[in-house]
């Protein structure tokens, strides 16, 4: 499953990605705030270290602070 879109705005540990094997879904969060680009479509058969996705950080430090 995948909970964003390229271009979306995630702030850090936003759930991004959800891949299922043997039956367990694990989820993968945004480790940083920033802009997401999503490498993968729902349904995808995807290998090991394969890239799902990648945040670009905020330009302005002040986003995402709480």
């Amino acid at each position: 499953m995948v909970s964003v879109s390229t271009g979306a705005a995630v702030e850090r540990e936003a759930a991004v990605v959800v891949v299922e094997a043997m039956k367990m879904e694990h989820t993968l969060r945004a480790p940083i705030a920033g802009t997401a680009t999503v490498s993968v479509a729902v349904g995808d058969q995807v290998a090991v270290d394969q890239l799902l996705a990648t945040i670009h950080p905020n330009t302005n430090p002040e986003e995402g602070k709480p």
